[in-house]
């Protein structure tokens, strides 16, 4: 057996080739990031290997810097194995007690790692061409974490600009508001407004819901208004609602793609009640393939979600937390996922009410039926078959 290691940088990947016997085929040598790198990483592999050798490649999961080579080494049919930075941390430390990290050493710490045989699952495929969907579902993410913040600043310049406007509507972040404050944005140019103008704005905007009533009570509480008159805020306002719109157009343009995806893979987890397309392709995207898992127990540590475990003498933790280490976006989709879960399904509802009653916190409750959520998830994969409660 063959075992390759690299180290993967922005501009060049350190790399190492050994045997199973420990000999050190090719010491640590660099190769740019680029395709003639590429191809002479090959030539060095297929220089110290025969065809009856088995090749394992590993690589450490650094984000995009490594998905270039990593599908590289699946096209080329290498098994190729990508190992969490930690993972890689922890076995250098137990291999020294001196403090050394360097790119050289990492490589040959990775290619012992291969010929250790820790374990460690190669990466697949179906893992690789997962990596679009997880793109998208991490890009809505961040885009729908930008648009909260924005909100919260509509909600902030409001209270300045207009306070008395929030009493008046349902919502400050509808259709409606945002066009009133757009071509009106603070108190003393709404006073300002011809009544007629106010009225049709209102009423095309929210699509009849509002009328002339409400026009007129409006006008009224901004003449009445204790709201700021700042052209420094109310430009700020005006950029604030264009932003939030162009992140809608944009947010719904990449569910859109999800949708695409998630239509063409018909899977099972999104028959579940509660789980929406976007949380069931934000946690298939985050766990990739399932058979690289042996259990579901592997899922919930991939995920941060199982107990940390501290023991010594006759000391034990009474008290676990979670590890969170690992996806925190798949962390994120199985702990809300889990909150609607238990409020559509009548199983998961009564295991949530069963947990609240034994005096558990609401969070440790539902930490709980994740844990249930990932078994059943895992189950549903495994046999491709729709879910189907029991109750």
């Amino acid at each position: 057996m063959i075992c390759v290691g690299i180290d993967v940088a922005k501009d060049k990947h350190d790399c190492f080739i050994m045997s199973s016997e420990g000999e050190v085929l090719a010491d640590v040598f660099a190769i740019p990031n680029n395709m003639d790198g590429f191809c002479c990483l090959m030539q060095r592999i297929q220089a110290c290997s025969t065809t009856q050798d088995k090749i394992k490649v590993g690589l450490e999961a650094t984000g995009h810097y490594s998905y270039n080579i990593l599908g590289f080494l699946l096209d080329n049919g290498l098994d190729t194995y990508v190992i969490n930075p930690l993972h890689t941390n922890l076995y250098r430390k137990s291999l020294t007690l001196r403090k050394t990290k360097t790119d050289r050493v990492d490589a040959r710490t990775i290619a012992a790692m291969l010929m250790s045989d820790v374990g460690l699952k190669p990466y697949t495929d179906t893992a690789y061409h997962n990596e679009e969907l997880k793109s998208l579902t991490r890009y809505r993410f961040d885009k729908v974490k930008v648009r909260a913040k924005l909100k919260s600043s509509i909600a902030r310049l409001v209270c300045i600009l207009f306070p008395e406007l929030e009493k008046l509507v349902s919502s400050l972040h509808m259709a409606s508001v945002y066009a009133l404050l757009d071509e009106f944005p603070g108190a003393k140019q709404i006073a300002a407004a011809h009544l007629t103008r106010l009225t049709h704005l209102l009423a095309e905007s929210s699509k009849g819901r509002y009328g002339r009533d409400k026009a007129i009570e409006i006008r009224e509480a901004a003449r009445q208004s204790i709201g700021s008159m700042m052209s420094a805020k109310s430009l700020e306002l005006r950029h604030t609602i264009c932003l939030i719109r162009e992140l809608d157009a944009a947010i719904a343009e990449i569910e859109q793609a999800i949708q695409s995806i998630m239509n063409e893979l018909h899977s099972p987890i999104t028959t579940i009640p509660g789980i929406s397309t976007r949380m069931g392709a934000m946690i298939l995207a985050e766990v990739g393939d399932f058979s690289r898992f042996d259990s579901p127990d592997k899922v919930l540590a991939y995920a941060g979600l199982s107990p940390s475990t501290y023991q010594s003498g006759q000391l034990k933790n009474c008290h676990a937390h979670m590890e969170k280490r690992g996806s925190r976006y798949l962390r994120y989709a199985i702990f809300n996922a889990t909150k609607f879960v238990c409020l559509w399904d009548p199983i998961f509802a009564a295991y949530l009410a069963r947990k609240r009653a034994e005096g558990k916190h609401y969070y440790v409750a539902i930490s709980h039926a994740a844990k249930k959520l990932v078994r059943l998830i895992y189950a549903l994969k495994k046999s491709g078959e729709p879910y189907r409660s029991a109750a």
